[in-house]
């Protein structure tokens, strides 16, 4: 899927969850894939560092809290003035998204879900390899 449709979808995504403010895309290691137009870049690299970091610690709470799977199916912060939703998208792949504090959660989250099912192998980020060898390895 190109990055053009995708950001098209996440527009869609906003128009219908009231109080969602912005959408996201990321890989599990904080780069922004793809994002609603109303984030600027930097703000959209702010956003997919914060949305990874928080996903990382909800994966470590999982691991030692949850069933030892490391399995995340969501995770959410409630900041003053919002909220920040962040769901698994794939392989290796989130969606967040931030929405004002008076945005209903379940459905958000609702939303979210059924953007991912209808699209989520389209969202997979592989991992990351250097192209070359750092040097001194080989």
């Amino acid at each position: 899927m190109d990055l053009a449709k995708l950001s098209w979808l996440l527009e869609g995504l906003l128009e219908r969850t009231p109080g969602a403010r912005h959408a996201l895309v990321l890989s599990r290691d904080g780069l922004k894939l793809c994002h609603s137009a109303g984030l600027g870049t930097d703000q959209a690299d702010h956003l997919a560092a914060i949305a990874a970091g928080l996903q990382s610690l909800a994966h470590g709470a999982s691991i030692e809290f949850g069933d030892g799977t490391g399995g995340v199916r969501q995770a959410m912060a409630e900041f003053y003035g919002g909220l920040l939703f962040i769901v698994e998208a794939g392989h290796g792949a989130h969606l967040a998204v931030i929405a004002g504090e008076d945005a209903d959660p379940g459905l958000t989250g609702h939303n979210m879900n059924e953007l991912v099912e209808q699209i989520g192998e389209h969202l997979t980020s592989p991992p990351r390899s250097d192209a070359e060898p750092a040097p001194g390895r080989a």
